[in-house]
This record gives C-alpha cells, sequence and structure tokens, in this order.
C-alpha cells in the first residue's frame, strides 16, 4: 500500500510516496516532486497523485528493463496457448530481446519501436540478410499483445506498440502447378510408399500437417469422407506435437472423388501386409494413415524435403509443399467450382479469405460469368 507524506524543504513544499519494494528487483521505490509555494498545494498534488495511483490511473515508477518482463511474461503463456503457437512467440521475444530488450519498459517509445522493424527488414536474419514482412509483422503482433498485458497489469502506461506500424504486406504471388503438372508429378511419385499421401494433398487441398496428422478412424470408407480432426506441427525442431486444429473452421468434413478412395483403400491395403512383416515392432499407438516404416509419426520437415527432391527429379517447376495447395484451390476455382465449396475445403475462417489469396483467378470467374449469363439472354430474341 502507497504511503505518501508532504516536507518543506529549501523553501518550498513538496511531496514524497513510498510505493514499497520493487517486485522485479527488491528495490525501495518513491514517487517525490519539490517546488509548491505553500504546504496546502502540496498536500493537494500528493492527494491527486494517491488518488490515482489507487485507482489504477498512474503507473507507479520502475526501472525494469522490456527483457526482463518478455521472459517473465513467455513462461506465463506456456499454460494458456498451444506448443506451436509458443515456440513462434518464443522466437520473436528472441528477435525483440536482441533488439530492444535492454530498454526500460517504461521509456520505450513508438518511434523506438518502428526503427526496430526497419532493422529487422534490412538484417533481421542470424546470418545477416533481411527478414521477411510477415516475419516482422508476427514478431509486432507478439510485442503489442505483450505490452497490453503490461498495460493491463499497471506496469506501463500506455501501450507504445499500439501506435507503431509494422511494414505493410507485400502480397507475393505464390506458385502454383496447372493440372497438366500436378498429373506429372503425381505418375512420377507412383511407386513411392507414401503416393497416397501424395495424391491426398493433390486432390483436397490439405494441409501438410493435416495430411500426415490423419489417423485410419478419420476416414470414412463408407461415406467417401474424410474428418479433419488431427494435426502434426512443429514447435522447434526435432519436436513434433499431435493436436486437434488450431481453428474450428480448420476442423471439418472433406468429401473425396472415387479416384482418391481407390488410393486410400490400396494405401491400407499395402500398410498391412507392411505392419505384419514388422511384426512387434510397430508403433500401434496412434494409428496414422501416413507412417515410416515401422509405424511411426513423419515429421513435417522431412516430408517437404521429400517432396522436392521428387519435384526436381520429375523436372517440374520448383513450388513449396504448401504451393500444391494454392494450385488444388487455383484449379478448383477454375473449374468453376463455388468459392464457398473451396472454402469450406481449404478450411478457411471467411469466404473473403479465399478471394482475396486467390484474386488472381476471380477475372476469369466473373468473364466466365459474363459468357455464361450473356449467352442464355441473347440467344433469345429481342
Amino acid at each position: 500500500m502507497a504511503r505518501g507524506s508532504v516536507r518543506r524543504l529549501d523553501n518550498a513544499w513538496g511531496y514524497r510516496i513510498d510505493l514499497g519494494a520493487d517486485p522485479s528487483t527488491g528495490r525501495r521505490r518513491q514517487v517525490s516532486k519539490q517546488g509548491f509555494k505553500t504546504r496546502r498545494l502540496a498536500e493537494s498534488a500528493l492527494s491527486e497523485v494517491m488518488t490515482g495511483l489507487n485507482e489504477g490511473t498512474v503507473t507507479p515508477r520502475t526501472t525494469r528493463t522490456l527483457e526482463s518482463f518478455l521472459d517473465e511474461w513467455l513462461v506465463l503463456q506456456t499454460d494458456h496457448i498451444r506448443p506451436t503457437t509458443l515456440h513462434s512467440y518464443a522466437m520473436a521475444v528472441g528477435r525483440i530481446n536482441k533488439g530492444l530488450g535492454k530498454a526500460k519498459l517504461q521509456a520505450l517509445t513508438p518511434l523506438q519501436i518502428e526503427r526496430f522493424y526497419a532493422d529487422l527488414m534490412s538484417g533481421g536474419r542470424k546470418s545477416g540478410g533481411a527478414l521477411a514482412p510477415k516475419t516482422v509483422r508476427n514478431t509486432h503482433t507478439v510485442l503489442r499483445k505483450a505490452l497490453s498485458d503490461a498495460d493491463r497489469l499497471g506496469l506501463i502506461g500506455r501501450n507504445p506498440a499500439a501506435s507503431a506500424h509494422p511494414p505493410a504486406d507485400n502480397h507475393v504471388e505464390f506458385q502454383t502447378w496447372t493440372a497438366e503438372q500436378m498429373s506429372r508429378f503425381l505418375e512420377h511419385v507412383r511407386s513411392d510408399r507414401l503416393y497416397a499421401a501424395w495424391v491426398l494433398l493433390a486432390t483436397t487441398g490439405m494441409r501438410r500437417g493435416e495430411v500426415i496428422g490423419l489417423r485410419w478412424r478419420d476416414v470414412d470408407f463408407d461415406g467417401d469422407e474424410l474428418a479433419v480432426a488431427n494435426t502434426l506441427t512443429t514447435a522447434g525442431y526435432p519436436n513434433v506435437v499431435s493436436g486437434p486444429p488450431k481453428t474450428a473452421r480448420s476442423r471439418r468434413h472433406i468429401y473425396l472423388d472415387d479416384g482418391t478412395m481407390s488410393v486410400l483403400r490400396e494405401h491400407r491395403r499395402e500398410q498391412r501386409e507392411e505392419r505384419l512383416s514388422v511384426g512387434p515392432a510397430w508403433n500401434t499407438e496412434n494409428e496414422y494413415v501416413f507412417t515410416d516404416e515401422l509405424g511411426n509419426s513423419l515429421e513435417p520437415g522431412l516430408v517437404s524435403r521429400m517432396f522436392k527432391r521428387h519435384l526436381i527429379a520429375a523436372g517440374l517447376p520448383r513450388i513449396r509443399l504448401h504451393d500444391v495447395r494454392h494450385s488444388y484451390a487455383t484449379l478448383a476455382l477454375k473449374a468453376g467450382v463455388h468459392p464457398k465449396v473451396v472454402s469450406e475445403r481449404l478450411g478457411h475462417s471467411t469466404i473473403a479469405i479465399t478471394l482475396d489469396l486467390y484474386s488472381h483467378v476471380t477475372p476469369s470467374i466473373a468473364r466466365d460469368a459474363a459468357n455464361v449469363v450473356a449467352s442464355r439472354i441473347l440467344s433469345r430474341p429481342i
């Protein structure tokens, strides 16, 4: 509990408030102000400050650094967020501490933060290269959230990150394959033991983690559909985390075509044979659809590296594994599949996200719509 008093010093009146020990350093904290002409003016000012302290509108001064706060804040997040999110928070906090950690928590300004973002954009990587705008924006999101909590806890008077502007989103066009290129890839990997996984990625637009996290109990062979109910993601190599999809929209059912269902049935048969040959050494814990030779789950990064080797061997244009998802969406929209259906299959939270991501496809859809409607109207005598 803060205690205050007034005193006369050097022919002027002033006040002093004892705030107790700083919990982060153990040092005694005091607030004082001198120079009032009368005792009454000093007492009035003291009363105003004390009221602000009691109501939380005045923040007690502290010499605590941003790094000290962020390290403690990160520990407190452990029980509230997913391991993968915690890992990304930790990466962001590491970047922030390196660039701003020594700054006093209460003295941090929006201008300092924006200069920090500019530094990250010019050479924020360990190798000295520039970070992508998206990475810097993610760093901004973490800093803003952390300082919002500091504001809520009364450690700062305002959140300087709320007034700082992160770099703009450079909407980079992603690379996609044509239907012919997708077919060439699948033909090339036909003998691969993960052939069914490559087919599923190509015909559903599922994410990498959703495919390798798929379990046999999630596949409905009678209804020709599967449930996206589990994912495998990394929380810093080599940690692989299994758990439900991050959002409600990502937890979805996907109908499958006859060809994909046939491939999955064949894959199940081959896996059963593989399991019999391995015997007791086979891992039966999770019953994943796609595993290594001993039934263990697949490491996400390994799957991406396998994909890269296959596409190089097939002589196809270089794209990321995630771009297979973009290729599926682009092909589906160009084929006339309704954007809402594409959005639901991809697990986007809104159709607006789908239309924004694939805005390059929209003009061709609009032209087709114009031709279809006009042909029906103009085919009749006017």
